[in-house]
């Protein structure tokens, strides 16, 4: 009987901090909604990205003289563009986010909340990034439906939405990473700079990494960055159960190992601020 009353406020205490979390994610996406005109328009940038990786794609696979490239057919390659454009374009810019708070001395007063930083900042970056996607997604997929009518993927769509949550929160922890660098460097546009590229390149954003040279591949294997754009895109294209499942394990993983070190950085960057009278 004591142990059940024991629980009891455990779990309790537990569904009132998931609450709470949710309410801010919510609230972003009735914010981001409020000005969704302004994210359609700026999601037309996309169009114009696509339109010059369709000619690119299109003089490769006439030049070749062949249907498949690394397994891709031309329509593939196309699709996994378009999910993989879309999902970059929609996420957050959290680590400036951060830099901005530190150097406006505002993270004192975020700290001062009932609420876990990180956290907080997790269920807010969802909330836009999921919103963002949604519309970048409508309008790539009109424009891929333009081309080569309705894709035949399978659970692909599904897969991708799955995988896409942990590609978040994977691309949410080292650019929050990123971001607790202000507390010791104040500017970190530059290493954002650095990620981003990393991302275009070995991250898969711009080709698959079956395209890149197999020494290369093998490289990309034991780096976090697949998990974040590319698994996503290939499982939209070429969805596979198993290999879904290897990925969510994958990023399972590194957001466990990327978790830890976010949560020391954390610590001691508080610290740091509160020694320092921050």
């Amino acid at each position: 009987m004591q142990q059940q009353l024991s629980r009891e406020p455990r779990v309790s205490t537990l569904a009132l901090k998931l609450a709470k979390y949710t309410a801010v994610g919510s609230i972003t996406v009735r914010n981001n909604l409020a000005y969704i005109y302004d994210f359609v328009i700026r999601s037309f940038f996309l169009i114009v990205i696509l339109y010059v990786f369709i000619q690119l794609w299109s003089v490769t696979y006439e030049s070749v003289g062949t249907t498949r490239i690394a397994g891709y057919t031309f329509e593939q390659i196309i699709w996994y563009l378009i999910f993989a454009e879309a999902f970059v374009l929609a996420a957050p810019k959290v680590s400036l986010k951060v830099e901005e708070e530190v150097l406006k001395g505002d993270i004192g007063y975020q700290l001062t909340r009932p609420m876990n930083y990180l956290l907080f900042h997790y269920a807010s970056y969802m909330g836009e990034a999921l919103v963002r996607v949604a519309i970048n997604l409508v309008i790539g997929g009109l424009l891929g439906l333009l081309l080569f009518g309705w894709p035949d993927f399978g659970f692909g769509w599904l897969g991708f939405l799955i995988v896409m949550i942990g590609s978040y929160t994977m691309h949410y922890l080292i650019t929050m990473m990123v971001g607790l660098c202000a507390l010791w460097v104040e500017e970190v546009r530059g290493i954002d700079f650095v990620y981003n590229k990393l991302l275009f390149t070995i991250g898969g954003m711009m080709i698959p990494l079956e395209m890149m040279p197999d020494t290369l591949q093998k490289v990309c294997e034991f780096l976090p960055f697949q998990a974040v754009v590319y698994f996503a895109a290939k499982t939209a294209v070429q969805f596979d159960f198993i290999s879904m499942l290897k990925m969510i394990g994958i990023q399972a993983l590194w957001a466990l190992v990327i978790g830890l070190i976010l949560t020391v950085m954390y610590a001691k960057g508080v610290k740091k601020l509160n020694v320092n009278g921050g």
